[in-house]
């Protein structure tokens, strides 16, 4: 005669749990859970997730801030802040979004202290966190493939005509065509109105147009 032996499901989602897989393995959701665990986040964790998010981070410091040279410092200042406050996103499916926002709400720190000269930073330290340290890849300044156009000729001419935007033109567009973000998202993000968004965007993507209307024309 057969016999079975009940298993409670918590036993088994208990062992499962104890099977941790390597971290390149995770999916983002779990390695930001994974960040939210102990006093402070696991360092081969966090690397990981900086490894996947970091072309994020440097696409919107490249189009917000293309003329400035140390945007690898301002990056890492980004990533710095995330490890000390993961424990603090409530809704971590939500971590690429309260990135986006640490990331732009830097550069309007950053922005507001140009007006004094400051002595450079080094673009080459490693990644200094309380508990170590974290080698990672500089960003270049060369946009990488996904960031390329129909033609490199007509990017740098978007480029440059986003640069020329004023701040909180630039700054809408960027989230919104560049990043893919939601109204709300940006909205959000940039502390304004729905309504006040949808605006800017609006007259972004019209001076835009005017500036780049005889290249579209060719």
């Amino acid at each position: 005669m057969n016999q079975y032996i009940f298993v409670p499901w918590s036993k088994v989602e208990q062992t499962l749990s104890q099977v941790e897989l390597p971290p390149e393995k995770l999916s983002n959701y779990d390695l930001v859970l994974r960040c939210q665990q102990g006093h402070r986040p696991d360092r081969a964790i966090f690397a990981e997730l900086l490894h996947r998010y970091q072309l994020h981070v440097d696409k919107i410091l490249y189009h917000l801030a293309p003329e400035w040279q140390d945007r690898s410092d301002l990056a890492q200042e980004v990533w710095i802040r995330v490890y000390r406050n993961i424990k603090r996103l409530q809704e971590p499916v939500k971590f690429k979004s309260w990135l986006s926002r640490i990331t732009t709400n830097l550069f309007y720190d950053e922005l507001r202290k140009r007006k004094r000269v400051t002595p450079p930073l080094s673009l080459d330290a490693p990644l200094t966190l309380d508990d170590g340290m974290i080698d990672w890849e500089i960003a270049t300044n060369t946009p990488g493939p996904e960031e390329e156009l129909s033609t490199q000729e007509f990017y740098d001419y978007l480029r440059d005509a986003i640069s020329q935007l004023p701040e909180v033109f630039r700054v809408t567009i960027v989230l919104r065509e560049i990043e893919g973000l939601s109204y709300e998202e940006i909205a959000e993000i940039t502390g304004v109105s729905l309504g006040t968004v949808k605006s800017r965007i609006a007259r972004a993507r019209q001076r835009l147009q005017l500036q780049l209307q005889k290249y579209l024309d060719i």
